[in-house]
């Protein structure tokens, strides 16, 4: 274990040795120090963790914190493999290339070995409550992880995700979005858990891509269809969703920055 500290937070470095994925899983720890009690703080486990080091994530968490607009809160990054778009994916249903074959392991590796490693490494019986987010294809993975384990979790956060995941290729001629979106599916055959919260970044620029030609980029309208499942299976604005919509937006770490401490003062800000 490896760490270094800012004003509020302590980061420490762990390597876990994964049984499920058959590999070393590199995972960031981000603690509060100002902590006496962890069992009521809220755990928060994100995806593509490398990136959290890249947009220099220790100050985002740190100025929230100095300034009082959040409540104490523990977050994971967990870095990617080579092999991401196996990994990162929906666990039950492979994509129609195949992609996701080993998102059943990632899920295995979350649950069993990683919230386990968190617990003893900390020794933390339980947290106040736990959540998942992620980037593009990674937010794809939170989001079907926390779909897919509702007794674990309570918030899924997705950043420019991957909602176009699907299991029939788009240039079948009986391709239909409406039933091929995998998370859309998922969301519609699923059961309501009225505790469940959704938070959604999209930006404007996030790519170019029209395949319905209506003049909405892709992943807008992948993410505004999906948020219209979850309204339809109970869910309501505000109380469970939240979506933003970033103008001048784009795929990629600088945009997710700017974002996240939207994200994280809607999930835990605190009333001043």
């Amino acid at each position: 274990m490896s760490g270094n500290k800012t004003n509020c937070i302590t980061i420490h470095a762990h390597i876990l040795n994964s049984v499920h994925l058959k590999r070393d899983v590199k995972v960031d720890c981000y603690l509060p120090v100002d902590t006496s009690n962890f069992s009521n703080v809220h755990l928060l486990l994100i995806n593509d963790g490398q990136d959290l080091r890249t947009m220099q994530f220790e100050e985002i968490l740190d100025d929230l914190i100095s300034e009082n607009l959040i409540a104490p809160i523990f977050c994971v990054g967990i870095h990617c493999s080579a092999d991401r778009k196996n990994e990162y994916g929906t666990a039950k249903i492979l994509d129609y290339k195949g992609r996701g074959a080993k998102s059943a392991a990632y899920s295995r590796f979350v649950m069993e070995e990683l919230l386990p490693f968190i617990r003893k490494t900390y020794h933390i019986l339980s947290f106040r409550e736990k959540s998942f987010a992620g980037f593009s294809l990674g937010g794809l993975s939170a989001l079907d992880i926390v779909w897919n384990n509702p007794g674990e979790f309570h918030v899924a956060a997705v950043f420019s995700g991957s909602l176009w995941w699907r299991d029939k290729d788009q240039q079948d001629a009986d391709f239909d979005e409406t039933k091929n979106r995998i998370m859309h599916r998922q969301i519609r055959e699923g059961q309501y858990h009225p505790w469940l919260k959704f938070f959604f970044e999209v930006g404007t620029m996030d790519e170019v891509a029209d395949r319905n030609n209506n003049g909405v980029i892709d992943s807008i309208d992948d993410t505004r269809s999906l948020i219209e499942e979850l309204k339809i299976k109970g869910y309501k604005e505000p109380q469970n969703i939240s979506y933003l919509e970033l103008q001048d937006g784009k795929h990629d770490v600088p945009t997710w920055a700017k974002a996240f401490p939207n994200f994280l003062i809607w999930g835990w800000g605190k009333a001043l």
